[in-house]
Order: C-alpha cells, then structure tokens, then sequence
C-alpha cells in the first residue's frame, strides 16, 4: 500500500482501487480539460452526459445485460430501495421473500408497509449462518415476485444457488457482491445495489430492471422520485443526479474491464477467499461463524471464545495496520470485508498478524 495508506476490512464505505484513486486525484481540479472538477460541472452538461453513458455502457459490457434492461442510476442507496420494489413491483399486494440475515430482515418490514409479505424460508434458527434449501418453496400462483439478500453483509452468507422461484420473477439485492463475479441478468426481474461497498462512494444505488417491470399504473401516491419510470423515462437525470458517484463508478467499472472482467474477478475473489477460510479452518482460537457451502467471498466474519478477547484482537489488528475489523454491532466478533479492491496481499498480511497474536497469546 502506498501514500501510508492503511489496510482497511471495512463493510462499507470499503476501500477503492488505488489506480481509480490516483485517476480521480489527477483529474480533480480540470476533468479533461472542462476546468472544473465533477463534483462543480452541470449534470445537464455535454461533458457529464459523456459520462454517464460511458458509465452505463461498460457496465453492460461487464455484465452483459440485455437490451430489455434498463441501467438506472438512483440516490439512497440500497435502503431506499427496500420500499420502491414494492412500491413498483407489488400489482397484486403479495411478495414472497427469503429471510437469510440483516439486510433482507430489513428489506421484509419494509416490504410489509405496501402488502402481504410470505417469509417462506428463513436461517433465522440458526442466526442466519446459513442459506435455506429453496428448490421447492410454497409461492401462491398470484405472487408478484420473489427477493433474495444474494449476500449478507453483516453475517457472511452467500446464495451458492438461487433459488426456484417457480416463473415469478426473482428480485436480488447484491450489493455486497456487486460485480465480484459473472452474473447471468436473465435470471433476476430486479438486480440492485447500494454502490459503495464493492463499486463506489456512498449515496448511490445501481438498479437493473426487465423492461417489462417498469409500470405507470401505480397508486397516485407514490412519490414521484420512488417511481422507476421516473429514473427510466429521464435517463437517470430527472433530477440531480449523485453526480460523483457515477463518475467514480464509471472509473471502476474501466478498471473491472482491464483486469478481465468479472470472470477474472471471481477468480481473484476465491483466491484471496480462500487465503482466510484455510486459515480460519486450521486456527484453534479463531472460528468462521458460516457454514462453509454457504460462505461469502466479500464478507467473512468470525469470533474467538469471548468478546472479551474480540476486542483484543481488534485492538491489536489496528496498532498493527489494519482497520475496521470489529463485527457489526448487531452481531458482535470480528469481520473482515474483502472487496474487489482488496488485494490478496492484504488478506495475506492480516491472516500473518492474526496468527502471531494467536502464537502470543498461546
């Protein structure tokens, strides 16, 4: 790491690409010789316009998402986007939705607000460390779509399948896992992301849509902003859009393109992975809290025998570069998040400073 820059596990904001840093460093007082930096320029501008489509175009080509896709960039984050799917998407009132930890937790008593919500399968029993069988879920015939947490951030858990959904369209948010592997779009109805755990700064989320589910026939209601054929009919700029955030995404996105694209991501991602796993599975002191066919690459979280220790562990970790390694509030230990832009090195270097704190403390 360079510039005295530290070693950061954080959750979310989570730590850039360096050569997207250094880009963005370069380009902050004239982008491209407009004079002005991006955060300063109209976003009805020519220069922004270039920019937002460049952003949209290489991140279809990183996915290939097919042209009945529309590529929607919309401020709020993935929260927001807890209340606009069933805002948009509930025609009949009933949803069905898969509880596997925090964030879908969140996304169902949200959901419950604009109609019926199924839970039709849960982890709940086992603190969410795990994913549920769902090749054969109870879905009623009139059910307007089926939602996934395809990652759980705050407990580690991925979907290494997904699941039946019996032809009714499948919503996922990915937020945490966005663009860390190929992703067939043909599966999903709805794929969203809150932008700044893998991808970008926070304050925006990435919303890719079937054509098909853009409705206009919505409850008068509905604030016009929480409409996606608001953000589809306006190009993403009805308003001001987060103008920032799109730029620093497109830079990503460029930077996804020249390692290889998501294939080479996901080859990077389970190496780096499976430095940590292999070592959590041989620790006599450190434990991984998820059961293994159902492991995250991007979040992995882990406890010792007490919080007492954690804490130790923590505090250690940071004297010695590290930081942000202390479990979500809502569930305690340790969890180090190992995005897209942390490097193996990184991994290798924490997984030598946990071992030598567990030699010390014998």
């Amino acid at each position: 790491m360079k510039y005295g820059r530290t070693y950061n596990f954080s959750a979310g904001p989570a730590t850039m690409p360096e050569p997207v840093l250094e880009e963005i460093r370069d380009e902050m007082m004239n982008y491209r010789g407009s004079g002005m930096c991006v955060m300063e320029m109209s976003h009805r501008s020519k220069v922004f316009q270039q920019i937002i489509d460049e952003a949209e175009a290489d991140l279809r080509e990183l996915m290939g998402i097919p042209d009945n896709y529309k590529v929607l960039f919309v401020q709020g984050g993935a929260t927001l986007q807890f209340a606009m799917i069933p805002m948009n998407l509930m025609k009949n009132g009933k949803a069905v939705y898969i509880e596997t930890g925090a964030w879908s937790k969140k996304a169902i008593a949200e959901a419950k607000k604009y109609g019926e919500v199924i839970v039709a399968a849960s982890s709940k029993d086992q603190n969410y460390s795990y994913i549920p069988d769902c090749s054969d879920l109870d879905i009623p015939e009139d059910t307007d779509y089926v939602y996934i947490c395809e990652n759980e951030t705050i407990h580690g858990v991925t979907w290494p399948k997904l699941p039946n959904t019996k032809g009714h369209i499948l919503v996922s948010d990915q937020s945490s896992m966005f663009l860390s592997k190929p992703c067939n779009v043909s599966d999903y109805g709805l794929i969203y992301g809150g932008v700044q755990k893998n991808v970008g700064p926070a304050g925006l989320a990435i919303v890719i849509i079937r054509e098909d589910l853009i409705r206009e026939d919505l409850d008068p209601k509905t604030p016009i902003y929480c409409r996606y054929d608001t953000h589809a009919n306006a190009g993403s700029m009805y308003n001001t859009p987060n103008c920032w955030a799109i730029y620093v995404c497109g830079k990503v996105f460029k930077y996804l393109k020249s390692l290889g694209g998501l294939e080479a991501m996901a080859r990077i991602n389970e190496d780096k992975a499976k430095v940590f796993y292999d070592f959590l599975d041989q620790s006599k002191m450190f434990t991984g809290t998820v059961r293994k066919q159902d492991r995250s690459l991007m979040n992995i979280p882990f406890v010792t025998e007490s919080k007492e220790l954690d804490a130790e562990v923590v505090a250690y970790t940071k004297a010695h570069g590290f930081e942000n390694l202390k479990g979500h509030k809502s569930v305690g230990g340790l969890r180090a998040s190992i995005y897209n832009a942390m490097p193996k090195e990184g991994v290798e270097a924490l997984v030598e400073c946990l071992k030598k704190f567990e030699t010390e403390r014998g």
